[in-house]
């Protein structure tokens, strides 16, 4: 069970309970903060309520009394579903309430959020975030955020039970298109880690003392360290699906267009993702890209 909520705090509002968001939640629990979550699954609403948190039977019955909303949702559809319209948070959350979407959406949707909200009396920050599911259960994900300074340092706090690196890189969609260059740089690294695994197994070389040398030169990266045992084990149970992964490198290309940048690696690896969602590996870990480094390599997976 967690601590007495310290009553000193802000109040939180979660809406959205998966992967990520629930341990997240939780470990705003065990910082001593009072949480209410919604979210569609009773199970998860289950754990919440295990955890010491409370569970509301809707959006409005959650941020109503709020000083801190905070989302956690797939994908830019989502956010719009829970934040607008006649049930949503912005006609139900009282005024002067913060904001923080901390999905993974497009940089637009974060910046047309944000003004539909001032108009409402509602603050928004953008704070998607980098870690995945241990980062999340560790509270160390990277945040990288985007909007004022005062709402900034109001949030810090919370952020701080959330993770370790935590900067705020400009106005409203500034995380979003921080975190949209986050996921270019981490499928890329996924997919060479994922041909290099190939490369080394054809080659009858072992595997893990190969990966166990190349982490600690400079072919080492954050990815190849958490990722290492899944490609070992073939272990792709989802910390971070392809199907997200996907839709977040159609974020990252469709920015990339508009402001005139050059993605010639990222599209070509954008396309191996959505090729392996083709063939019926979105529910799996983004890991899962060694799948089809392998079929292409005449394996048969």
């Amino acid at each position: 069970m967690s601590k007495t909520a310290d009553t000193a705090r802000p109040s939180i509002a979660w809406i959205g309970l998966g992967i990520m968001g629930s341990p997240m939640s939780e470990n705003l629990i065990k910082a001593g903060y009072a949480v209410t979550g919604y979210t569609l699954e009773q199970e998860k609403l289950d754990r919440l309520t295990a955890a010491g948190g409370t569970a509301a039977a809707s959006i409005a019955e959650a941020v109503r009394e709020a000083d801190i909303v905070i989302t956690m949702v797939p994908a830019s559809p989502q956010v719009e579903a829970i934040a607008y319209g006649p049930d949503g948070i912005l006609a139900h959350a009282k005024r002067g309430a913060l904001l923080i979407d901390m999905s993974s959406i497009t940089p637009q949707t974060s910046i047309d959020l944000a003004k539909a909200a001032e108009e409402k009396g509602v603050r928004v920050l953008d704070a998607p975030v980098s870690g995945g599911e241990a980062g999340a259960v560790e509270a160390v994900l990277s945040i990288m955020v985007g909007g004022g300074q005062a709402d900034f340092d109001e949030a810090r706090p919370v952020f701080e039970a959330l993770g370790k690196t935590i900067v705020l890189c400009g106005p409203h969609g500034s995380g979003q298109t921080v975190k949209a260059a986050n996921q270019l740089i981490v499928a890329v690294n996924i997919q060479a880690c994922a041909e290099a695994v190939v490369f080394l197994e054809k080659s009858g070389v072992d595997l893990g003392a190969a990966l166990d040398v190349l982490g600690g030169g400079l072919a080492g990266s954050t990815v190849l360290a958490r990722k290492k045992d899944n490609f070992l084990r073939r272990d792709f149970a989802p910390g971070f699906r392809i199907d997200l992964h996907h839709k977040d490198m159609g974020i990252v290309t469709d920015a990339a267009r508009t402001v005139g940048a050059a993605l010639p690696v990222g599209s070509a690896v954008a396309q191996l993702v959505a090729s392996l969602r083709a063939q019926g590996d979105g529910g799996l870990d983004h890991s899962a890209l060694l799948r089809g480094v392998e079929r292409l390599s005449g394996g048969q997976v």
